[in-house]
């Protein structure tokens, strides 16, 4: 195994924060495209890749889909929103599984650049589906700015302890490495 590969990954995760501040600066379209070819590398149950995603960079759309995110307006402050569209009847039983693993290899992916991201699921979808064209039988599952951030880092938050997530061969054992 590589370990500084290893290392990268880690520290990339354990890195990442939900950043709600955003600097006016754009991102490249490499840089841009190759996190959006993370996500269309995600994997997906049977390959169906029940996704799309809109990529909205537009000032003005960015404040309306702002607006529609419950009015968090500080998102249109984020270079790229991202909006992750499910598809249904491609996969009814596994496109929000699939939808959230292609999203968070481009959060990842995008923190791995340098830029700052933020998981967003309070939106109000009709809204979001008549900004963006979506078709009614779609599902918009989340949405993401995408940017650089515009403040210090946030500090981490705390997590559960490691032995109150993780069972050993049955739920009632207790989980102990080492």
């Amino acid at each position: 195994m590589c370990e500084p590969v290893h290392d990268v990954v880690e520290s990339v995760l354990l890195e990442r924060r939900s950043i709600r501040t955003y600097a006016p600066e754009p991102i490249a379209d490499d840089v841009l495209l190759r996190i959006l070819e993370a996500g269309r590398q995600a994997p997906s149950a049977a390959n169906r890749q029940p996704w799309s995603f809109v990529v909205v960079r537009d000032p003005e759309r960015r404040r309306a889909l702002a607006e529609a995110c419950n009015g968090q307006m500080w998102l249109a402050d984020a270079a790229v929103l991202l909006v992750g569209v499910g598809l249904p009847t491609v996969s009814p039983r596994w496109y929000l599984v699939d939808m959230g693993i292609a999203m968070q290899n481009m959060v990842v992916t995008a923190t791995a650049f340098g830029y700052g991201t933020c998981w967003i699921g309070a939106f109000n979808e009709d809204k979001v589906k008549g900004l963006l064209n979506i078709p009614a039988d779609l599902k918009v599952v989340a949405v993401t700015p995408i940017g650089v951030p515009g403040g210090p880092q946030p500090a981490a938050r705390g997590r559960r302890e490691f032995t109150d997530i993780f069972r050993s061969e049955s739920y009632e054992t207790e989980m102990k490495l080492g």
